[in-house]
């Protein structure tokens, strides 16, 4: 008598284990995706989150340190101008390993060239800024580690600023006159 129950075992196990095989490729397949789709999308990205509200906090802190300077202590020419000051406080954030920011030009006539553009993002945020966006934002690897670039709209706010800059004086309050350039870690 033919056991057809023991010739059907082997091919019932080999099919059990291609299953369970082909499971754990998918369910594999599906987390490695779902895990990368945050990567792809930093609207949903707790980390890119983080790091999009402290650049906010840093904008804010730096745009008011900027007002707070130049209505309380800039009085003549010969004053230190608030703008070389936030980029002294810039440099120091740098050089501690916190995170870059720079001010970047948007007029076309930088008082220095070092404040002129420097990459594409700058470029692109700098063209959009004079187009009326107010926030820039792209993730990219830097040093084998993601950054989150961002450039925000500094406008034309005090007529104080017109003692620096000459070619403000007939710009309407608001006008972007330049852009905070930030490249931040996302951790």
């Amino acid at each position: 008598m033919t056991n057809h129950f023991s010739h059907s075992l082997p091919t019932s196990r080999r099919r059990l284990q291609m299953q369970i095989g082909i499971g754990l490729l998918l369910s594999f397949f599906l987390w490695t995706l779902a895990s990368g789709l945050s990567a792809a999308d930093p609207e949903n990205d707790a980390a890119v989150k983080r790091t999009r509200k402290q650049v906010k906090m840093l904008d804010d802190l730096y745009k008011t340190a900027v007002v707070l300077i130049t209505q309380h202590y800039v009085t003549e020419d010969s004053d230190l101008p608030a703008g070389t000051a936030a980029k002294a406080l810039f440099a120091a954030m740098k050089q501690k390993g916190w995170h870059e920011v720079r001010l970047v030009d948007a007029t076309g006539e930088p008082l220095n060239d070092e404040n002129s553009p420097k990459d594409s993002f700058e470029k692109k945020s700098i063209a959009k800024l004079l187009a009326g966006e107010t926030w820039i934002e792209e993730v990219v690897k830097k040093d084998k580690k993601r950054h989150l670039r961002v450039t925000t709209a500094v406008p034309v706010v005090l007529k104080k600023c017109t003692m620096c800059h000459e070619n403000y004086k007939n710009l309407p309050k608001g006008k972007a006159i330049g852009g905070l350039s930030y490249t931040i870690p996302i951790e």
